[in-house]
């Protein structure tokens, strides 16, 4: 019997189509992922709609070099999270930006080149030294030599990015947003980057600490703290594992979006299905979920734009 199925619709493209209304015919259209595009942003609406639900965002550095740095910024700038833990790289791309521009590249451009015009290639984005290295250098010396002369000996990764978003960064800067919402931004891994290193090197001849386990602390009571937890989790490494690692304390998340470009055959975290974390208990049996396999900088601004349009109403 065939009369209990539902057939599949092509797409009706036509002039002055909204987002929402596209991601409607996605439901009907029941592409590859788009299927699961669908199901992404229906998760994230609920996970949204849930007011006892604290709802986590990770990401790795790379997109904040890209113009995906404006969707991560819209959902903070909006209170569409309550907690970022991301990379130290984050920090470097965030704070670069906003006193500096990145440019357009190509994959396939001559990397020795590149190297001797002082160029560094990420991906298709092109890095210039004076547009990294040498502004974040600048910048967080005065950063912290500022904190040293107020006093400050130690501080936790949360507390020094919303220092660096209230004193270094602009309002294009989603730190500069978090700091805003006193959405807290963690950085488990805050030495594997221009920053953290500048924090180094300042530490040669201060006395100064950074405090990873008060990070730790805060964490677990945020999390012991809530009724339920969700999260839309981009990519992998360790800003993925930290949020679901801490989660399995609780039982595991209620809601988890992934969205990964990673093979699963090789045992990778950022490969690894939400399925794979429900059997340690990071996710709950019967959480919502959804893993979404493809590139982020077109997936992600797609699910928040659609998603912003129809929490605002449906308009497109």
């Amino acid at each position: 019997m065939i009369s209990d199925l539902e057939a599949i619709k092509d797409y009706d493209l036509r002039e002055g189509m909204s987002i929402s209304e596209l991601v409607e015919q996605m439901r009907g259209a029941w592409g590859f992922t788009a299927e699961k595009i669908v199901r992404g942003i229906d998760i994230l609406k609920m996970m949204i709609a849930d007011k006892e639900c604290v709802k986590f965002l990770s990401f790795p550095a790379c997109i904040v070099a890209t113009g995906t740095r404006g969707v991560i910024r819209e959902m903070v700038k909006r209170r569409l999270i309550d907690v970022i833990v991301t990379t130290c790289g984050t920090l470097d791309h965030d704070l670069a930006r906003c006193w500096k521009k990145y440019y357009r590249g190509s994959f396939d451009l001559d990397d020795k080149k590149l190297h001797r015009r002082g160029i560094n290639r990420l991906g298709n984005i092109l890095i210039p030294n004076e547009s990294y290295g040498i502004i974040i250098e600048e910048k967080m010396r005065e950063l912290l030599s500022a904190l040293w002369g107020e006093g400050v000996r130690e501080i936790s990764t949360r507390e020094l990015s919303k220092e660096i978003g209230l004193r270094l960064c602009s309002e294009d800067s989603l730190l500069h947003w978090a700091a805003r919402n006193n959405i807290p931004v963690y950085v488990p891994g805050i030495t594997d980057g221009a920053v953290g290193y500048q924090i180094w090197l300042f530490s040669q001849d201060h006395k100064f600490k950074i405090d990873i386990l008060k990070d730790e602390q805060e964490i677990n009571d945020i999390i012991f703290s809530a009724k339920r937890t969700g999260a839309l989790i981009i990519g992998g490494g360790i800003s993925k594992h930290h949020v679901i690692w801490w989660n399995q304390f609780k039982g595991g998340l209620d809601y988890a979006v992934y969205i990964t470009t990673a093979v699963e055959w090789d045992g990778s975290l950022s490969g690894a299905r939400v399925r794979e974390a429900i059997s340690w208990g990071k996710v709950k049996e019967n959480a919502k979920h959804v893993t979404i396999e493809g590139d982020a900088t077109v997936i992600l601004p797609l699910m928040i734009a659609a998603l912003i349009s129809e929490i605002s109403g449906g308009r497109g």
